[in-house]
């Protein structure tokens, strides 16, 4: 005669969604139950929770396309410093000449952001492909190098003329709660949710992407059906490192409008644990992004609103603390590429 187990419900609804899903629900509920006590407030922590996860996101897009690739980037800090610092003096001289409208005059500027990314990204991978340098010194000197001459180049009392302002959807940004949130946006919050969608495709659906993750995998194996390993490595990083440089401007000539020294302010090496978190997958990081900029809003509404009587700065600990306890917790359940920071010898 068998015995059956009978398994907690909480137990199957656990296994069936997973740590995201679970989380994701859990948000949504407590997101419904605020809203309905104070719309204002739930809105506007929804705001900044999309504008603090949004560079984020990015970054983590950067280093997924890397890893996928085989290619370790923890330069992702120093590349979107750089380019937050490359798009502000763009936007400041252009700016200067008079010859172009505010708006031609930000997308140049955006431009020379996602250039200056890219060009740290080729610098990654000609010394992790080329060089065969180990690819976390690589990363590292990255980061020295952006914030050496930024901090060296930097002038005190430059000015622009404007930032990226909000482009309305219409009808869309109309919708209770989720319209002000999704469709009332400036453009580089746009271009990260397609962006999202964009990689998960090219990544999962093409030959490119096939190609990709086939290198980040077993490398010999697609160099014996005639993949270029080399190549596949240079485009991936380069195109990842464009993508850093658009997490830089964001922070410039969209969410602050002025430059600081260090002010990408940890948000690279917290990229790289979203990346973990999302199981190197890009609606994974989009998620995990979220879960980290919502709690980032959430500090800074409970400091606004000063309710709490504890020292403000424990408070500010709290998207750290979250992103340590999720990196304990469950980043020893994820399964990088195998060929991940293994230089290639063509046999």
């Amino acid at each position: 005669m068998e015995t059956t187990i009978s398994v907690p419900i909480w137990k199957q609804v656990w296994d069936r969604l997973g740590v995201m899903g679970t989380i994701i629900i859990v948000v949504l509920v407590g997101i419904l139950i605020s809203y309905m006590r104070d719309p204002q407030v739930t809105s506007a922590v929804l705001n900044s929770t999309l504008r603090q996860s949004t560079p984020l996101v990015l970054g983590a897009l950067c280093g997924l396309i890397g890893e996928r690739t085989g290619i370790i980037n923890i330069g992702i800090e120093g590349q979107m410093l750089f380019a937050a610092f490359a798009g502000f003096l763009a936007n400041v001289y252009i700016g200067q000449l008079g010859i172009f409208p505010l708006g031609v005059t930000l997308l140049l500027a955006v431009l020379v952001g996602i250039a200056a990314g890219a060009l740290l990204g080729w610098l990654l991978a000609f010394m992790s492909v080329t060089l065969k340098m180990d690819q976390i010194i690589g990363g590292t000197v990255i980061n020295i190098l952006a914030i050496g001459l930024t901090g060296y180049f930097y002038q005190v009392g430059l000015t622009t003329q404007g930032k990226l302002q909000p482009i309305s959807l219409g009808f869309l940004a109309d919708i209770p709660l989720i319209g002000p949130v999704l469709f009332n946006n400036p453009p580089i919050t746009y271009i990260t949710l397609l962006l999202v969608v964009v990689v998960h495709y090219v990544l999962f659906y093409t030959r490119w992407g096939l190609r990709s993750r086939a290198v980040g995998e077993y490398p010999s194996a697609a160099d014996t059906v005639g993949v270029n390993v080399y190549f596949m490595r240079y485009a991936n990083t380069i195109i990842a490192g464009g993508i850093a440089g658009l997490a830089g401007v964001f922070l410039t000539l969209e969410a602050v409008g002025s430059f600081e020294r260090l002010m990408t302010n940890g948000r690279g090496f917290v990229a790289l644990a979203v990346m973990i978190f999302g199981k190197w997958t890009p609606f994974g990081a989009w998620g995990a992004a979220l879960l980290f900029g919502f709690a980032t809003a959430m500090q800074t509404q409970l400091q606004f609103q000063g309710d709490l009587a504890i020292p403000h700065q424990f408070i500010g600990m709290l998207p750290y603390l979250l992103t340590i306890v999720v990196l304990a917790g469950f980043v020893g359940r994820s399964r990088p590429p195998a060929a991940e920071g293994i230089p290639y010898e063509k046999e």
